[in-house]
């Protein structure tokens, strides 16, 4: 450190964290604490530095401390003054850079609670000394907080970060949000009708539905909702990690993750059929085929795994595998479908757990109403303000153009999705018929079956049916188990 008769012109640095604070531990009681020092000594306080509110482990990139070696550099101050080493920075590789930094400029560094002085030697010493004890003591807090965090992710405690969108923490457990949920099991509900992920996103925007902090949703954020298993009620905790240089999140390994259960959103049948169709999607794109003319294209499969199809003139779907001679006539397997489909809907039991299903299902829409018409409350409300607002002349021209504009069209979205979600709950209402009205419907399917047009008929395929395996001597019905009901308005 420089002697001379001239005053020494030495900067305070002040630095707590966020805890600290938390805890008493004032910025101005530490500057206030130096600058007596300074005085003390006649030294003059040329500058301070406050990095409020930031962790020490790595300081020396904050612009704070930029600024401080550049008036260490130019020659503005000549020394540094604060409280103590773990004020400065805990980690021990920063806390020597900065003596070296410091030496080299003939300058000092002055930890008031270690009464240490680096233009000494004993000073550097013990710099060097007490710089490794901070550094063993950041790792000690970091392997006790990591030691606590499975423990806590079995107990089902928040370990920082946000809940997931449809989910809210209310104390220190993981709830459905009212206004979240019904919109995050909207988006399965589409994703299951529509089966693409960009679909579903454009759906929900032109809903006039929004992220939790009021973005778009992206064909990434369907994506990343559609994995995330809490919405079924199992919440995945404890399965990442900082990268040992602290710049990257890593997997860890799956034995380590912690699994607890939460009040799901969609049912595990829903979110099973949501991920079945994502993984299928994920398989080598090919080219999309024509439309299927036939009934049963795509659905019907060879024993072997192959798609069954129906050749050009061919009376026949034929397995595509060459050699396969697995084949069916088109219209023996409509046959055997229609006596299937009959069976299937006969069952009183299927049918009072598809009456029950239904209601859920009403109850659900009827939750997502209830969100629809808060946020339509809003919307409205707003855009009355801004309207107020330009009457009285505080927004004028493009200023209020620019802001009521895309409230206008929000409202606009949430009408119309009103209209749809309102139409289809009516449409619920008035379906809620007894199992015995179901039962007689469902039991005249077969004799309707041949007047359904072509279409008609591929909507009841895709709604009730998961797969149709062919093989030889044998065929296999596999059907959803809750079947909707059949389109026979038309009939």
């Amino acid at each position: 450190m420089p002697t001379s008769s001239k005053a020494l012109r030495v900067g305070i640095w002040i630095r707590v964290s966020t805890e600290d604070q938390a805890q008493g531990d004032s910025p101005e009681h530490h500057e206030r604490r130096a600058k007596a020092y300074a005085e003390s000594r006649d030294w003059v306080v040329a500058k301070t530095y406050r990095l409020e509110a930031v962790s020490g482990k790595s300081v020396k990139d904050h612009p704070e401390a930029k600024r401080m070696l550049n008036d260490l550099r130019s020659g503005h101050i000549q020394a540094l003054i604060f409280s103590k080493l773990a004020r400065l920075a805990r980690n021990t590789k920063e806390l020597l850079e900065f003596a070296d930094i410091f030496q080299e400029h003939d300058a000092g560094l002055v930890s008031l609670q270690e009464a240490i002085d680096t233009s000494t030697p004993a000073g550097r010493f013990f710099y060097t000394l007490l710089a490794a004890m901070a550094q063993w003591e950041r790792e000690e807090i970091s392997d006790r907080v990591a030691a606590s965090v499975p423990i806590r992710a079995k107990l089902g405690k928040p370990l920082g970060g946000q809940a997931s969108f449809g989910y809210r923490w209310e104390g220190k457990e993981l709830v459905p949000d009212p206004d979240e949920a019904p919109i995050r099991r909207r988006l399965h509900e589409l994703f299951v009708e529509h089966r693409r992920l960009r679909t579903v996103a454009n759906l929900l925007n032109e809903a006039g539905y929004r992220t939790r902090n009021g973005s778009l949703f992206s064909k990434t954020t369907v994506l990343r909702l559609l994995n995330d298993t809490t919405a079924k009620g199992v919440r995945v905790a404890n399965y990442t990690k900082l990268s040992a240089n602290g710049k990257k999140v890593e997997i860890k390994n799956r034995s380590e993750w912690v699994q607890v259960q939460v009040e799901p959103i969609v049912s595990e049948e829903l979110w099973n059929e949501c991920a079945r169709i994502v993984e299928e999607n994920a398989r080598p794109a090919r080219r999309a085929g024509r439309k299927p003319v036939h009934i049963f294209t795509g659905m019907a499969k060879c024993q072997c795994g192959n798609k069954l199809y129906v050749r050009s003139n061919s009376p026949y779907y034929a397995c595509a595998r060459k050699g396969c001679r697995v084949k069916i006539g088109v219209e023996d397997l409509e046959r055997l479908y229609r006596g299937e489909l009959t069976r299937f809907l006969h069952t009183r039991e299927q049918v009072e757990n598809y009456l029950k299903r239904a209601d859920e299902t009403r109850k659900e829409k009827e939750q997502l109403l209830a969100t629809l018409r808060k946020e339509h409350k809003r919307v409205v409300s707003e855009a009355d303000g801004l309207i107020e607002l330009h009457r009285k002349g505080v927004l004028t021209g493009d200023s209020f153009e620019d802001r009521f504009s895309p409230l206008e069209q929000r409202r606009k979205q949430i009408g119309e999705e009103l209209a749809t979600i309102e139409g289809e709950v009516d449409l619920l209402k008035i379906e809620a018929l007894n199992a015995d009205h179901i039962l007689s419907e469902t039991r005249d399917l077969s004799s309707k079956w041949p007047r359904l047009s072509k279409p008609e008929k591929r909507k009841v395929v895709e709604a009730i049916t998961r797969e149709i395996v062919v093989g030889k001597g044998e065929i296999k019905f596999k059907m959803f188990y809750f079947p909707p009901l059949p389109p026979l308005g038309n009939c």
